[in-house]
């Protein structure tokens, strides 16, 4: 069953510097016509696919506030015709950059639906952001947060990232109590990852990009975690950190190898037990639903074992793990038939422990995720 729906917008004022995103210039791109596109493509996604059980909606970019006021009323429209959120606790998030939103815009949102705003903010140390490519600066961040909170929005989350070029330990910590100081109710932290066609990446190959060292980037995560534990965030995966009661649906969809609808240029789904892939470039997103009514540019049906294997490396992200008991009830098979290897190897390296039904990372497997989660792929 389709538990939620990711929706991307690819526009982009600017094009920072660590992105891989599928996402163009705003400047001069077909705005008004690729929303009817997305319009129809939710139309014909929902008639093949109904929804019956969908418990969160995501739009994300590129740069979704990018769009004028009469831009988003049609988007939103055309969600909340197709998708219309059908509990009270139901989320319905909206990513932003701190800057971009106007008050009208917020109020637009709010009276649509939208009930939690994830802001990329990502440092408060201005010339980072600078640095980074970011628009925004440290003042506008204050300014946009207290602005969606008087208009009434009580879910807010915050982007951070650590081991950014020249960033120092001192400079991190700084940006966790300024974090703290806005009182928002979730906080997602990544470290920098140099991806290939970016910025950076371009920067690295040339030798100039200057990072801080894998030590002092494991000491930047420590201090993430103890940090947000002494300020009452729990962290319930790897990256992501909230307030009671905040943990982000749309995420622990991803995380618990639930399906999900992907709509827009270069979007991914997970419905019907397959693996579909949407075409990115703007121009073959819209003309492959003018011949096929559809995107899609692959589609793959997602076999047992793959399934099995995901299972563990998107639970895993999890603070709680993955559990036994559910893995058996999910696929008729106990857990260590499949995986018993790579949890006795990784058990004794002290990355992985046994807890009550789950198996989950331990502190040690956390800043080493990545090479646990290789081991799951067989």
């Amino acid at each position: 069953m389709v538990q939620a729906a990711y929706l991307h917008i690819p526009f982009c004022e600017q094009i920072c510097h660590y992105c891989d995103f599928n996402k163009v210039f705003l400047k001069g791109q077909p705005v008004d016509e690729y929303l009817q596109y997305m319009d129809t493509e939710m139309k014909h996604t929902i008639e093949a696919y109904p929804p019956s059980s969908l418990k969160s909606i995501f739009v994300g970019g590129g740069t979704p506030t990018v769009l004028n006021v009469n831009q988003l009323e049609l988007f939103l429209s055309s969600i909340n015709h197709y998708l219309k959120p059908r509990s009270k606790t139901f989320e319905f998030t909206f990513e932003a950059n701190p800057g971009d939103l106007t008050e009208d815009k917020l109020k637009l949102m709010l009276d649509s639906g939208v009930n939690r705003i994830s802001f990329g903010v990502q440092t408060f140390n201005d010339e980072l952001l600078k640095a980074i490519g970011r628009t925004h600066r440290r003042d506008d961040v204050f300014h946009t947060i207290e602005m969606a909170k008087h208009v009434g929005f009580k879910n807010i989350s915050i982007d951070l990232m650590y081991a950014l070029p020249h960033q120092t330990i001192e400079s991190f910590q700084e940006s966790l109590n300024l974090a703290f100081s806005l009182d928002v109710e979730h906080v997602s932290a990544y470290s920098l990852i140099v991806e290939p066609k970016t910025v950076f990446y371009n920067l690295m190959r040339k030798g100039k990009l200057h990072l801080p060292s894998q030590e002092n980037e494991a000491k930047m995560y420590e201090i993430l975690m103890s940090e947000m534990e002494k300020h009452g965030f729990h962290q319930y995966e790897i990256s992501n950190f909230s307030k009671e009661g905040f943990e982000s649906r749309h995420n622990l969809t991803y995380w618990n190898n639930e399906e999900y609808y992907g709509i827009g240029a270069g979007a991914h789904s997970y419905v019907a037990e397959k693996r579909i892939s949407n075409a990115g470039p703007i121009k073959k997103y819209m003309s492959a639903i003018d011949e096929h009514g559809f995107p899609y540019v692959e589609k793959h049906t997602v076999t047992v074992k793959e399934k099995m294997e995901e299972e563990l490396f998107l639970g895993l992200r999890k603070t709680t793990g993955v559990s036994i008991s559910h893995f058996h009830e999910k696929f008729s098979v106990s857990i260590f038939d499949v995986f018993a290897s790579q949890i006795k190897e990784q058990k004794e390296k002290g990355l992985l422990e046994e807890k009550d039904d789950f198996i989950r990372l331990t502190h040690k497997g956390k800043f080493l995720g990545n090479e646990v989660f290789q081991a799951f792929l067989i």
